[in-house]
């Protein structure tokens, strides 16, 4: 994770990686994982990630990362984690850099 520590951080510890970053992805995931409503824009206040972002990285989490992750209204959840990523490890985000 030290990799991680180059980038600027937002108001919330939140790395600011660049655009086509694998991270992003996983930052998106974790925050999903984290937040107590995880909309559009509380992941995005949170993160940095535009809003327009937000549903084509669940997307790609779900299709690449074999995630399952599914919107009720407006908040995302988290149904199953899939074989690729591991709670546990993307957790390690939060604690490193959000916290």
């Amino acid at each position: 994770m030290q990799n991680y520590d180059k980038y600027e951080k937002n108001e919330h510890g939140v790395p600011q990686l660049p655009k086509g970053h694998a991270g992003r992805l996983l930052v998106c995931l974790a925050a999903i994982d984290y937040l107590e409503r995880p909309s559009v824009v509380t992941i995005s206040d949170f993160t940095g990630i535009h809003r327009a972002l937000i549903d084509k990285a669940v997307v790609a989490l779900n299709d690449q990362f074999m995630t399952s992750i599914v919107k009720d209204g407006a908040v995302f959840r988290i149904v199953a984690w899939g074989d690729i990523l591991s709670a546990e490890g993307v957790r390690k985000l939060l604690t490193i850099h959000f916290k």
